[in-house]
C-alpha cells in the first residue's frame, strides 16, 4: 500500500498531510459515518475525499461509500488530496488491501501486454506500483476488459487469490454492471439475450446454435435513456464471456457506437460506448461483501443532450 500516513521533517509544512481520526462506536455504512463525524464538510466534498484514496479504514484505504463499520474501527481522513504524482496515466487505484487492486482504467489502455505492446498496460503499471513497495510482490490477471472498453478491472497478489476468485467467479460475483450506447433503440425496454458464443481463427466471437462447442451467454439489459438516434442501456451480465455483451447487442440488431468489428456504422463519440461501472463480489479471504462504481463517462451522456 502506499503510506501517505508517513511525514518527513524536510517536507513544507503545507505539503504534510493533515488527518482527522474518528473511533467507531456502532455499526454503521461508511459513508453516513462520515457525514455524521464531520457535519460541516457536506455530502460533495465526502464523496469526493472516498473518490480520492483519502479515507482509510484501519489504515487501509477505501473508496467504498457502503463499507458497514465495525464497532473498535478507526477511520482516518486525509484532507489534503494525495500529490499528481501519486496517480497513474490511463488508471486510477479505488480500492487497494494486501490481496486485490482495483482500478478504474480508461478506454484505449490495454489490459495485459501483446506481442506488440509490452509497457504501459494497466498490468504493468499496476506491477511497477506494487513492486516499488516489495520487489518480490507480484500481480495476478482475474479478468479483463477489451482495449476500448473503461471501467472496472480487478487485480490479485496473490495466486491463492487469483484462483479463488477466477473458480468461483459466478457465485462470489454479486454484481456486474456496464453502460452502453447502442445503435437504434430495442423494441422492448428491458429484456434478457441468451446464446452461445464461440470464437473463430480470426479471433471474431459470434452466437452459435451448437451448444457442444459454444459457451451459455446470459445478458440483461434495461434502457435508462433514448432519443431518435441511440438508446442507453444498462447491463447486467449473468455470465462473462469474452465480447460478450459486443456480440449480443450485435444479435440483437443494436451494435454498440464505435464497434465497426460487431457491426457499428456510427462512432459520435470516437470510442467504443462501452463502460464497466460497477462490480459486487464477495472477498476471497475476509468474506467481506464489497461493490464499487466508477462513474459513466460523460461523453455517453452527452448524446442525449444535443
Amino acid at each position: 500500500m502506499i503510506n501517505r500516513n508517513k511525514v518527513h521533517s524536510h517536507k513544507p509544512k503545507e505539503l504534510r498531510n493533515k488527518f482527522s481520526s474518528y473511533a467507531v462506536t456502532k455499526e454503521v455504512e461508511l459513508l453516513l459515518f462520515l457525514l455524521e463525524s464531520m457535519p460541516s464538510k457536506g455530502r460533495s466534498l465526502v464523496k469526493n475525499y472516498l473518490r480520492d484514496g483519502q479515507i482509510y479504514v484501519d489504515e487501509i484505504v477505501t473508496s467504498q461509500y457502503n463499507l458497514v463499520l465495525k464497532i473498535g474501527q478507526t477511520v482516518k481522513v486525509d484532507t489534503i488530496k494525495a500529490p499528481e504524482k501519486m496517480k497513474f496515466h490511463g488508471l486510477k487505484i479505488i480500492f487497494e488491501d494486501d490481496h486485490l487492486i482495483l482500478i478504474d482504467k480508461k478506454e484505449g489502455m490495454l489490459s495485459i501486454s501483446t506481442e506488440k505492446q509490452k509497457n504501459m498496460t494497466a498490468y504493468s503499471i499496476l506491477s511497477d506500483h506494487i513492486k516499488s513497495q516489495n520487489p518480490s510482490n507480484r500481480l495476478f490477471v482475474v479478468h479483463r476488459l477489451d482495449r476500448e472498453t473503461s471501467g472496472i478491472m480487478m487485480f490479485a497478489k496473490s495466486q491463492k487469490v487469483q484462483k479463488i476468485l477466477q473458480e468461483n467467479w459466478g457465485p462470489t460475483t454479486k454484481e456486474r454492471t456496464y453502460v452502453t450506447v447502442v445503435q437504434g433503440i430495442p423494441e422492448h425496454e428491458s429484456g434478457t439475450h441468451q446464446s452461445y458464443l464461440i470464437e473463430s481463427k480470426a479471433l471474431i466471437v459470434y452466437s452459435t446454435k451448437d451448444t457442444q462447442r459454444g459457451q451459455l451467454a446470459i445478458t440483461h439489459y434495461e434502457t435508462i435513456k433514448k432519443n431518435s438516434w441511440y438508446a442507453l442501456l444498462k447491463v447486467n451480465l449473468e455470465t462473462g464471456r469474452k465480447n460478450q455483451i459486443r456480440v449480443h447487442m450485435q444479435d440483437m440488431g443494436h451494435p454498440i457506437i464505435g464497434d465497426e468489428k460487431y457491426g457499428s456504422t456510427k462512432n459520435p463519440i470516437n470510442r467504443l460506448a462501452l463502460h464497466a461501472q460497477s462490480l459486487g463480489f464477495k472477498h476471497p479471504i475476509t468474506g467481506e461483501e464489497l461493490s464499487f462504481e466508477a462513474e459513466m463517462p460523460s461523453s455517453f451522456l452527452s448524446i442525449f443532450n444535443k
